[in-house]
């Protein structure tokens, strides 16, 4: 049977995505889109580096309209500070807030309870063998990107 990559991994993102924000809603989280927790634990993962916006542009391959609104966003819902950084007033560095860090705590109760039922009944060998595809896959598109622009 002949499938299509692309249906397949957009299908498992929505039933992930799905899965992560029933358990979100369980415990209470502040309509924190999946995004933004990916974003809030990229920002706690790193809280000893400086970040800023083409950080998370490049980490999560979204354009630089998309992560303005979405930092926009999560500093009014008051999960992010934007902070001046000494020597280039241009540039802002992005640091979670108390309550960005007590959210992500949360968020990731549900990310690894997801995660748990993903790996179930899957030995080790194939999901080696399955993040191998996964990186394959990611340097295919990214190689092709950098060739057509």
């Amino acid at each position: 049977m002949h499938t299509h990559i692309g249906c397949q991994v957009k299908t498992l993102n929505n039933m992930i995505t799905k899965k992560i924000i029933a358990y979100s809603s369980e415990s209470e989280l502040d309509e924190v889109t999946v995004m933004h927790g990916w974003i809030l634990g990229y920002l706690y993962d790193n809280r000893d580096e400086e970040i800023f916006q083409k950080d998370i542009e490049k980490e999560f391959e979204i354009n630089k309209s998309t992560v303005t609104c979405i930092i926009k966003l999560m500093e009014k819902k008051g999960y992010i500070q934007r902070q001046s950084v000494e020597y280039d007033g241009r540039l802002k560095r992005i640091r979670l807030t108390d309550k960005g860090e007590k959210s992500h705590i949360e968020a990731l109760k549900s990310i690894k309870k997801v995660e748990g039922i993903l790996r179930q009944n899957i030995p080790d060998e194939e999901l080696d063998s399955f993040f191998n595809t996964i990186n394959k896959l990611k340097s295919n598109l990214s190689k092709e990107m950098v060739n057509n622009a």
